[in-house]
């Protein structure tokens, strides 16, 4: 609101000065002089509350709504709403906006499918969201710094916002536990792909050397008869060059083993009961790479480690323990073949060595301790209401119909008429699976 002076007032009634008559220059002297005695009250008015406010929030406390102890946020009964409302604090997680390039629309669909008609019951509505782009790969080699903490509105845990040392790219990824501002992570899966490629170099080296070395033993074996001695001493010349040339090959690959750059990448192998060969690593490989949110393959990872953001095939991304809270221990691993990893649900199961695992458990435990305090705070969710199918008409639902509550005496069924208790629903068992979460 504009303030004028009180000299502004007194010199508007000069300007109609000469042009009106005595009464009505008196008249809007008078207007003036009131107009400008109100605005001088009110202001008085404005800085004695002030005033009277301050000094009764230094001499009294305020009764608190919001408590937040930074571990959860509750909230004092005025509502019948929010009387056992508990959320889990949010202080420690950033304030403003995600990164706009990072995320993307989210398009409803209600649960229906292009038909229209309803494939996921108990969607629709809520508020508007926008999907984070998180990276469940971790292909992205080089040091990263962890700029902040991020809430998601699509998923229970936190996310982290990371940026590259070297590059300056940003990018998501689910924040473990025990990660802060500040840490630094990478990943270590460019990093087993390359020792992949020269692995199978080797390989192919190996297998070239073999096929030449047949090649000469069967350009000696079609030799005359009468040539008998020359062809020995051109067999036993070829194989000591053969020989030779293996024997140097070999001793520089040991040599390139054992430079100082490479003394990080050599890990000590072990063999278990079955004859294959176990990665063990090295304590400095082990103190530099076995940090939260680094980012490995299975097979560089030490049993007994726990894990989150779990492969199912080699270059896909993290499917497995992504939730709040969430982690899964590697029993077993190898070099090749498949390592074996035990879930929360008490499920035991094989993964191929090769796939991503990033250490650590998920951020966010206390996520099982939430209470929304109404249905309202569900809607906003984008979840509709779940109607019991014994309140359901007969033609609605195996439970619906009869007289009253009539349970009947048919075993729980789901809408469709399959066991919704216990009932065994799979035909093809999974023969990744070792222990079903069933027997713990």
């Amino acid at each position: 609101m504009l303030r004028l002076p009180r000299s502004a007032f007194n010199k508007l009634p000069l300007l109609f000065q000469g042009r009106l008559g005595p009464t009505t220059t008196t008249a809007i002297n008078n207007s003036v002089n009131r107009l400008a005695f109100l605005l001088e009250s009110k202001l008085k008015f404005e800085t004695n509350t002030k005033l009277l406010s301050r000094s009764f929030s230094a001499t009294s406390a305020v009764p608190k709504v919001v408590t937040d102890d930074g571990v959860f946020k509750t909230w004092k009964p005025v509502t019948p709403g929010v009387r056992h409302k508990k959320v889990v604090s949010r202080k420690h997680l950033h304030k403003g906006k995600p990164i706009w390039h990072l995320t993307k629309a989210k398009r409803r669909t209600g649960g229906r499918n292009h038909h229209g008609h309803i494939t996921c019951r108990h969607r629709g509505g809520g508020a508007k969201r926008r999907i984070r782009l998180v990276d469940f790969k971790r292909n992205e080699p080089g040091l990263q710094e962890v700029v902040r903490l991020e809430y998601d509105p699509g998923r229970t845990a936190w996310i982290a916002l990371l940026k590259h040392c070297e590059t300056g790219k940003f990018s998501y990824i689910l924040a473990p536990e025990q990660l802060k501002p500040g840490m630094f992570v990478q990943s270590f899966m460019q990093h087993s792909e390359e020792q992949d490629r020269i692995k199978r170099e080797k390989i192919k080296k190996e297998g070239e050397d073999v096929l030449r070395k047949m090649k000469l033993d069967q350009e000696v074996a079609t030799t005359s008869v009468g040539a008998e001695e020359g062809s020995q001493d051109a067999v036993d010349a070829a194989n000591d060059g053969f020989e030779a040339k293996g024997s140097s090959s070999d001793g520089a690959a040991a040599a390139a083993s054992t430079t100082p750059e490479n003394d990080a990448d050599v890990a000590d192998e072990t063999v278990d009961k079955n004859g294959r060969k176990l990665w063990t690593m090295s304590d400095t490989d082990r103190s530099i790479t076995i940090v939260p949110g680094n980012c490995l393959p299975l097979k560089m990872i030490p049993a007994g480690t726990l894990i989150h953001n779990i492969g199912l095939h080699k270059g896909d991304k993290g499917r497995i323990a992504r939730s709040a809270g969430s982690y899964a221990q590697l029993l077993n691993t190898a070099e090749s073949g498949t390592a074996q990893i035990k879930l929360m649900s008490g499920e035991v199961r094989k993964v191929p060595v090769d796939v991503c695992a990033t250490i650590g458990t998920v951020s966010n435990p206390n996520h099982r301790h939430e209470k929304l305090g109404k249905a309202g705070a569900r809607r906003h969710r984008g979840w509709r209401p779940t109607v019991r199918g014994l309140a359901m008409n007969k033609h609605d639902h195996p439970h619906g119909g009869g007289r009253g509550k009539n349970k009947s005496r048919h075993h729980p069924v789901s809408p469709w008429g399959k066991p919704a208790k216990g009932g065994k629903t799979r035909l093809n068992p999974n023969p990744m699976v070792i222990r079903s979460r069933k027997f713990k």
